[in-house]
C-alpha cells in the first residue's frame, strides 16, 4: 500500500512516526489491530445486543456481533475485489478493501451504550431535552467520536489516528443530525435511509447519523478523497460492505438466539407466516383501518409490513419476491429450525449451526455492486430475492421478540436506570463542594467537551443550536453543552453491569466503597 495514497492517510499526519509501536507494516491492518486493542471494544463484550448481556451466556452481546459482522464484511469485500467487473467499479468509487471493511465492521458499533438501542434512545432523548444538545446521542455518531476524539490511545492522544479510508467506511450514515453536508439529505424528495426526519419530531434532524457537530472537521477530512467519486449523502463501497454485513449478521445471528433460550416458539410464527400465505389476496384486499383492527390476528402484521415495504422501498420491492421470501422462510425457519425446540443435544447444536451457515453463505452469494443504486441503498446490496428474505427474517424477529411485553417491562426499567445515573451524575458535577473528588475520567470527558464547544462558537457559531433551534451563545450555555456532552460519554462508554454499578454506588445502596475500575 502506497502510504501517500489518501485513503491511507491518518488524522494525525505524525501519528506513523515514533513512539508507537505497531505490529503490522500494511496501513489498514494497523487500524484493525488498534481497534481490537481498544478498551471501548473489549467493553461490548458487556453491553446488551437484545438482552442484557450480564446474565444470558448464551446471547450475542455486542462483542460477538461485531466479530461476526466483520466475518462477513471481510468476506463481502474478498468477493468485490476478487472480481474482475465488481473490483474495477469498486475502485471507481473509492476502493474496496477487505482490510478497510473488516476494521469498519469491528468499530461499527463502539459507540452503542449501556442496553443497546434502548439505551441509545434515552441518552438521545435525554441529551436534547436535558442538555439542549442538537444532535443529541446516536450510537453511529458516538462510533466516530470514540475513534477520532475520546479514546486516547492512538499516537497523538485524540482518537485512535485511523486511515481516511477506515474512519471514511465507519460513516454507515455519512451526514451529521443537522448540518452536513449542505444541501443535507433530510431534504431530498426521498432521503437515504436514516435521513428523514423522526415522524413524532419534525425539525429535530435526521434520524440516524455519524458525525455530531464536534467532529464535523474530521467528517469532511474523511469524505475528502471521495469527492467527485460518490454522492455527499452516500457510502464510501467500504462502509456499505459495513453496512450490508451488518444486516445479514443482525437478520440470522439474533434469531438463532432466540430459540436457543426458548422465546422464538414454532407456533406463533408458523400462524402469522402460513395466514398470510394462505391468504395473501384476501389480506391485500383489507383497507388500512380493517387490517389495523385486526392486527392482533395472525398475517396481519405481515401484510402491514408488506404495505410499508411499498411505501419506502418501491425501488426494489416486488410481491412475488415477497411471497417467495415468506414461503423460504418458513419451509427453513419455522418447519425447520423452529418444529423442534433447542434443548442442547448435539443435534439441536448441529441444527442451529446449519442454519446460520447456509443462511450466512446465501446471503452473502446474493451481494451486488452496483454503480448508479437508488438513494434508499449504498452501492453494494442484495439481490432482490436475498434482499426480500432479509426483511423477513428481521420481521420475525422484531414481531417475535422485541414487541413481547416482557421484554419492554426489562426495557422501562433500563430506561429509568439510565436517566437516574445521568440525573446522579450531572448532579455531582454541579456540586461544588465535591468537584475536586470526581472521577478523573469524567473531569477529563468536561474539560475535552468545553475545549470543543469553544471552538466551534469560535469559528463556527452558525452550528451551535439548542434542542429547539435557538443559538448558544455566552460562556454560561458553552459550559452547560459541555457538562451534557461528558456525562453522555461517560454513561455511554460503561457495560451494562458498571451503569447499574454506579448508580448503586451513587444511591447510596451498594454496601461497601465499589472499587472496580469504570473508567476507559
Amino acid at each position: 500500500m502506497d502510504e501517500t495514497d489518501p485513503r491511507a492517510a491518518r488524522r494525525d499526519p505524525a501519528s506513523s512516526a515514533g513512539g508507537f509501536t505497531d505490529l503490522a507494516t500494511s496501513p489498514f491492518r494497523i487500524d484493525r489491530d488498534r481497534i481490537i486493542a481498544s478498551p471501548f471494544f473489549a467493553r461490548l463484550g458487556g453491553v446488551t445486543q437484545v438482552v442484557s448481556a450480564a446474565g444470558a451466556g448464551l446471547l450475542h452481546n455486542r462483542l460477538t456481533h461485531s466479530l461476526k459482522v466483520a466475518q462477513v464484511a471481510r468476506a463481502i469485500a474478498e468477493r468485490i475485489s476478487g472480481a474482475g467487473e465488481s473490483a474495477e467499479l469498486a475502485a471507481k468509487l473509492g476502493g474496496c478493501d477487505p482490510d478497510v471493511a473488516e476494521a469498519a465492521a469491528l468499530a461499527h458499533d463502539l459507540g452503542h451504550p449501556p442496553f443497546g438501542h434502548l439505551g441509545e434512545q434515552t441518552l438521545d432523548r435525554i441529551a436534547r431535552h436535558r442538555f439542549g444538545l442538537a444532535d443529541g446521542f446516536e450510537g453511529n455518531a458516538q462510533s466516530f467520536r470514540i475513534i477520532t476524539t475520546t479514546d486516547v490511545r492512538g499516537p497523538s492522544a485524540s482518537g485512535l489516528d485511523l486511515t481516511t479510508a477506515v474512519r471514511a467506511a465507519v460513516l454507515k450514515y455519512p451526514w451529521a443530525r443537522l448540518h452536513r453536508p449542505d444541501p443535507h439529505p433530510t431534504s431530498l424528495p426521498n432521503p437515504p435511509r436514516g435521513a428523514a426526519e423522526p415522524e413524532d419530531a419534525p425539525g429535530t434532524g435526521a434520524s440516524k447519523f455519524s458525525a455530531y457537530v464536534t467532529e464535523l472537521d474530521d467528517f469532511a477530512q474523511a469524505r475528502l478523497p471521495f469527492t467527485g467519486r460518490i454522492e455527499p449523502w452516500q457510502q464510501t463501497v467500504e462502509a456499505s460492505v459495513m453496512d450490508t454485513a451488518d444486516d445479514i449478521a443482525y437478520a440470522i445471528h439474533d434469531l438463532q438466539d432466540f430459540h436457543r433460550i426458548g422465546v422464538l416458539q414454532h407456533a406463533p410464527v408458523a400462524a402469522e407466516l402460513g395466514e398470510w400465505l394462505d391468504h395473501a389476496l384476501e389480506l391485500a384486499a383489507l383497507d388500512d383501518g380493517q387490517l389495523s383492527a385486526e392486527i392482533r390476528r395472525p398475517g396481519r402484521s405481515l401484510e402491514r409490513m408488506r404495505r410499508r415495504m411499498h411505501h419506502k422501498d418501491a425501488w426494489i420491492v416486488d410481491d412475488d419476491a415477497f411471497a417467495q421470501a415468506v414461503g423460504r422462510v418458513r419451509r427453513e425457519l419455522v418447519d425447520g429450525l423452529l418444529a423442534d425446540s433447542f434443548d442442547g443435544s448435539i443435534e439441536a447444536e448441529q441444527a442451529t449451526a446449519a442454519f446460520s451457515a447456509s443462511w450466512t453463505s446465501r446471503l452473502v452469494d446474493g451481494v451486488i455492486v452496483a454503480s448508479s443504486p437508488s438513494i434508499r441503498s449504498g452501492h453494494v446490496s442484495l439481490r432482490p430475492a436475498q434482499w426480500h428474505e432479509v426483511q423477513v427474517l428481521k420481521f420475525v424477529h422484531r414481531r417475535f421478540v422485541l414487541l413481547r411485553a416482557d421484554l419492554a417491562l426489562h426495557q422501562r426499567g433500563q430506561a429509568a436506570l439510565v436517566t437516574s445515573l445521568v440525573d446522579a451524575l450531572d448532579a455531582w458535577l454541579q456540586d461544588r463542594d465535591e468537584e475536586s473528588r470526581l472521577p478523573r475520567r469524567l473531569h477529563d470527558l468536561v474539560e475535552l467537551a468545553h475545549g470543543e464547544y469553544s471552538l466551534v462558537a469560535r469559528t463556527a457559531p452558525g452550528l451551535l443550536v439548542g434542542a429547539t433551534g435557538e443559538r448558544v451563545q455566552g460562556a454560561d450555555a458553552i459550559r452547560g453543552l459541555a457538562r451534557g456532552r461528558a456525562v453522555v460519554d461517560f454513561v455511554a462508554s460503561l457495560t451494562d453491569k458498571q451503569a447499574v454499578s454506579v448508580l448503586d454506588a451513587l444511591s447510596g445502596r451498594a454496601d461497601q466503597p465499589w472499587s472496580d475500575s469504570f473508567v476507559l
